[in-house]
């Protein structure tokens, strides 16, 4: 009987009934994720007679069922036989278009414009737009918001006739009673601007945008900051002074009562910039620029003050200098910490566009001061660019000038503070060269490796590997290597078990005299300590050190090889030192009493044999 049921061709269809009626939503929701596959099973034909009826009546169900069946349908035209017949799934998405759920309206907008991108022109005339219409005309708020997302798409296939109904009811939508509906067709304006001509945009959009602009709602009028944009892209700047209302209308959101209008503004304040012509930004957007950095909200002067290397690019330097410095300056003693944060991201930013001169006179000033903020994140963000004023100004005047700076964020109690300085000392030794480091920084970084914040240690070790990359195997054969072999004999067992990790992050950048006369023997004595986690990290160390080993040459490190494209070849050099020195300690480690140790001292004599095994 089972196999009977199975070979009637109404079967599909009959089982996603029974499973789409059943009361377990994972169920309903199973099956729609198989719809494909009983499209398939029922061919074009049968899809588009049956399972799209059927769908189209199935729609009040669990939010998360619909939003899966909106989603599934946008890639459902193949299975009804091809965009000729790709229409016959509009009906079910109309449906859920209009569903109260925000997020099933948006999957089926979605899906409705995937669809419709597929449609020919007469599909469009016929079907799309009629649909848009329908919705544009609901009762109902919610169809009216779907209605708002379908315009773009289907404009730039439709006849001029069909373009002028479009615009005329997408203007009816402008002018809803309701808010919800103005609001999304303010979002969606800015789309819809960019399929027209500029001569359109001119007479028929700028109107729209001069309502929504002038909106008693600040929900709608923060979101023509957008429009006003598209606007401006689309008409050519030379045309754009002689629209006064337009340029009414950007001065009225630069002063808008509502912060969150003017927190847009600030936040799209280079677009905007970019979008008008040079004469708007001297006149107009240079003194909002100013008046923005002064706003009396905090987020307001957050988001101005991340839009200052952008706009200040598009200005000369006099303007920049004589306008603008002043009150970028005064961001530095702002009240609000974001702000002086936002500050700190962005100001180094200025130092290309000032130059030297004016970077030493302007910038390092506030840089000093910002390197004092009692907030971390200005400190921080301050540390983290400072590359870009190095390139400027070069680190010899700025290490003199930041120096004395950087080594007390290097004590500072903010573990990230101290993890960004130790990141940028590479950078700086690297200009600075090995004496200047030698005297005032080698200390400081042999510090770091005793910190109690483990990811401080790990990124000390790794700037030792970085240093000695900078500075070379014999720089590192008397500064680091000694102090590194002292804290292997520290009491406290954080600094024996960071000696384990140096050696490990620094086998690949020193040579085999190095680990012959300076590691190996610490790693003789460390085998032998009181405390387990020191030992299996000795093993874990030791396997590093032997594939660093099998490979190194007898002059020269891995780094090397590698810096110099050298494919890694099998090498007898690092043999000798594997079976005499290091696989009688690993043989010592396997009988450890600690689990842990075993272990990894069994892992590492396993690399031992890979060794031998590649060995020539």
């Amino acid at each position: 009987m089972e196999d009977q049921g199975q070979n009637d061709p109404l079967f599909p269809i009959a089982v996603l009934i029974d499973e789409l009626k059943h009361d377990d939503v994972l169920l309903r929701l199973n099956a729609i994720h198989r719809l494909s596959t009983i499209a398939l099973a029922l061919g074009a034909e049968r899809t588009r007679d049956e399972l799209i009826p059927f769908l189209d009546e199935s729609v009040e169900d669990e939010d998360e069922v619909l939003t899966a069946l909106s989603e599934e349908l946008g890639g459902f035209v193949e299975y009804v036989g091809g965009p000729e017949y790709g229409h016959v799934l509009l009906s079910p998405l109309e449906n859920l278009a209009a569903i109260e759920e925000p997020l099933v309206r948006e999957k089926a907008v979605e899906s409705l414009n995937k669809i419709c991108k597929e449609l020919s022109q007469s599909q469009v005339e016929d079907h799309f737009i009629p649909l848009t219409v329908r919705l544009s005309k609901a009762d109902w708020f919610t169809s009216k918001i779907s209605a708002t997302g379908l315009y773009n798409v289907p404009y730039s296939k439709a006849t001029p006739p069909s373009q002028e109904g479009l615009r005329q009811q997408y203007g009816q939508l402008v002018h809803d009673e309701t808010p919800m509906v103005r609001r999304q067709a303010a979002n969606n304006l800015a789309k819809f601007v960019k399929e027209m001509s500029p001569q359109i945009v001119i007479e028929e959009m700028i109107p729209l945008f001069q309502h929504l602009a002038g909106d008693d709602q600040d929900s709608v009028r923060l979101l023509t900051v957008e429009i006003l944009i598209s606007i401006a892209e689309v008409i050519p700047k030379e045309q754009q002074t002689s629209h006064g209302t337009l340029l009414t209308a950007l001065r009225s959101l630069f002063e808008d009562k509502s912060w969150r209008v003017r927190y847009m503004v600030a936040d799209r304040f280079e677009k905007i910039a970019k979008a008008v012509d040079e004469e708007t930004v001297t006149r107009d957007l240079v003194p909002a620029f100013v008046k923005l950095l002064k706003d009396t909200e905090a987020e307001v002067r957050t988001a101005i003050a991340g839009q200052i290397p952008g706009f200040c690019r598009l200005l000369d330097r006099e303007t920049l200098l004589n306008e603008i410095m002043t009150s970028i300056e005064d961001l530095v003693s702002d009240t609000s910490q974001h702000v002086r944060a936002a500050l700190g991201t962005q100001i180094s930013g200025l130092a290309p566009i000032l130059g030297k001169e004016e970077t030493i006179a302007h910038l390092l000033p506030m840089f000093l001061q910002m390197l004092k903020d009692e907030f971390p994140d200005v400190r921080l963000h301050i540390i983290s660019k400072l590359e870009l004023v190095n390139k400027v100004i070069g680190i010899e005047l700025l290490s003199q000038s930041l120096l004395p700076a950087i080594v007390q964020l290097a004590e500072d109690k903010q573990w990230r503070v101290r993890l960004a300085i130790i990141e940028y000392i590479p950078l700086l030794a690297g200009q600075l060269g090995q004496d200047f480091f030698d005297d005032k920084l080698s200390t400081l970084c042999m510090s770091w490796l005793g910190d109690t914040v483990f990811s401080i240690r790990e990124a000390a070790t790794k700037n030792l590997k970085k240093l000695t990359e900078v500075f070379g195997v014999g720089w590192a054969s008397n500064a680091i290597i000694p102090k590194v072999i002292v804290m292997g004999k520290h009491p406290n067992y954080l600094y024996r078990m960071t000696t384990c990790f140096a050696i490990s992050t620094l086998a690949p950048a020193i040579d085999l005299e190095v680990i012959e006369k300076s590691i190996l023997p610490m790693m003789d004595k460390l085998v032998s300590d009181d405390i387990p986690n020191i030992r299996f990290n000795v093993a874990k160390s030791y396997t590093v050190l032997i594939d660093v080993l099998k490979h190194l040459p007898a002059h020269g490190t891995i780094f090397d090889l590698e810096k110099s494209g050298q494919t890694l070849q099998p090498s007898s050099a690092g043999q000798h030192l594997i079976q005499q020195q290091i696989l009688p300690n690993l043989e010592k480690l396997q009988q450890d009493e600690d689990v842990d140790v075993r272990y990894f001292a069994t892992t590492a004599a396993g690399s031992v044999g890979d060794a031998m095994a590649t060995s020539p």
